[in-house]
């Protein structure tokens, strides 16, 4: 179990992907993601969401995306957020995305 003061320290917000790009050099399948999140700025993710998407699929798509974690190195790569999904049935990640457009940098709670 958690504290309400545990989970008021993560920072999770809605952002644009404004870039997606196979990542060739990770160990699974997963695109490097540019991800505008507004007065947050420009934060770079890298996620295995391969199965359900594609490059075009995720241009201009808003997500929900943990911000606050420390940078992650993934090979050559530097994660700055986590992208939210839910694990379908085959174990493969669909997207959490707000069901109406929200400005970018809007914080989830």
């Amino acid at each position: 179990m958690i504290t309400w003061d545990d989970f008021s320290k993560i920072d999770i917000r809605a952002g644009t992907i404004t870039k997606a790009q196979p990542f060739e050099k990770a160990k699974k399948p997963a695109f490097q993601l540019e991800i505008d999140f507004g007065p947050l700025g420009i934060k770079k993710s890298s996620a295995q969401i391969t199965f359900h998407y594609t490059v075009e699929d995720l241009i201009g798509r808003q997500v929900i995306a943990v911000v606050n974690f420390p940078p992650k190195q993934i090979a050559n790569f530097f994660s700055e957020c986590l992208v939210l999904g839910v694990y379908d049935n085959q174990n493969q990640v669909v997207l959490l995305h707000p069901s109406l457009k929200v400005d970018n940098g809007s914080k989830i709670g």
